[in-house]
């Protein structure tokens, strides 16, 4: 193997093959990454039965009392580790979508792919059938992406036009969300309103499988798409004349993305704003052309275990006693990131 060094990167070949790493990216998603499993120790730690560090460490591995064990194990770690995946499933579908449409301000909730795995998602909960929720979201998803595709779809794409025709999906899908939960008996209507908050409470290790799954399948599919999705970064000439197939490279892309936030949805419900900040914060951090896909995966994950422990034990510090949906606590935060955003495309737009 030998290594080629290159300005804020390096290349690394063996033979015919070679990858490209970016030093600083590859530090900023490791640093990431260890905050992340950092605050989540926390998290097991901290609640009303409150775990020393030292001991939630023997506890995850079957050591030491039988109470904590039982706290750790049963109660808090699975509530934390489908925080962990699902944010980094919502960064990376957020990575993924901004560099295909190279725009800040696509995402899967922008764009409405978030909202068709909802709505689906609530049509399998009112029906009765929980067991099929995640196949339900990524159904719903798949869905609302090959409206997206269709409708935008004019000689090829278009990323203004694709996360405009989105924005209007995601209305008819809030639309149609409504519209099901108007139609629910109030019951079935309150349990599904708590879902759509996007909330970790109450998981356990059914809600950690189905997304564990679907991140050893997707994530590599991900990273394989890298090289080409760095390539259309540079725009779809220049992608062309580089051999890359644009239009089949975005598809693939879409579907990646599709998978990452039904799972993720259906794990955890629409935890909004995640996808949408998480990539720009790697961007940032990482300083690279596109959203960096590791970096923005560990970016989100630690975004929403951290706005998970803010809303489980902020509130209750203050002495109200209640606890705040972790997608409430990401709306906070993302929703002044976005008007951030949209005034900084504005002022960068030529008069």
């Amino acid at each position: 193997m030998t290594v080629v060094a290159l300005p804020g990167r390096a290349a690394l070949r063996a033979g015919t093959a070679s990858v490209v790493v970016r030093p600083r990216a590859a530090a900023v998603t490791g640093l990431l990454a260890l905050i992340a499993v950092a605050v989540g120790c926390v998290a097991v730690s901290v609640g009303d039965y409150v775990v020393a560090l030292p001991d939630v460490l023997r506890a995850l591995v079957g050591l030491g009392e039988p109470g904590p064990v039982l706290v750790v194990q049963t109660l808090r770690l699975p509530r934390v580790l489908t925080g962990l995946l699902v944010g980094a499933a919502f960064g990376l579908a957020g990575a993924l979508t901004q560099t295909v449409t190279r725009n800040p301000l696509a995402s899967p909730d922008v764009v409405g792919l978030t909202t068709g795995a909802s709505a689906a998602a609530v049509l399998a909960l009112l029906v009765g059938l929980p067991v099929v929720l995640p196949v339900a979201a990524v159904l719903g998803g798949f869905v609302v992406a090959a409206l997206l595709v269709a409708l935008s779809w004019r000689a090829g794409f278009s990323g203004p036009r694709l996360v405009l025709v989105g924005i209007g999906l995601a209305a008819a899908g809030s639309a149609l969300t409504d519209y099901l939960l108007v139609r629910a008996e109030i019951d079935d209507a309150q349990r599904a309103v708590v879902w759509l908050t996007g909330s970790l409470n109450g998981r356990g290790w059914e809600h950690v499988r189905p997304v564990a799954l679907a991140l050893l399948v997707l994530v590599p599919a991900a990273l394989a798409l890298g090289r080409g999705l760095s390539t259309l970064s540079l725009g779809d000439d220049v992608a062309r004349a580089l051999g890359v197939r644009v239009d089949r490279t975005r598809l693939a892309v879409v579907a990646v993305a599709v998978g990452l936030a039904g799972v993720a949805t259906a794990s955890a419900g629409p935890v909004l704003f995640v996808a949408l900040v998480a990539p720009q914060v790697a961007l940032r951090l990482a300083r690279t052309p596109a959203p960096p896909l590791a970096a923005s995966a560990a970016a989100g994950a630690l975004l929403v275990v951290a706005a998970d422990l803010v809303g489980r034990t902020g509130l209750s510090a203050l002495g109200t006693g209640t606890e705040l949906p972790v997608g409430a606590v990401t709306a906070l935060v993302g929703a002044p990131v976005l008007l951030w955003l949209l005034r900084r495309s504005v002022l960068r737009r030529p008069a």
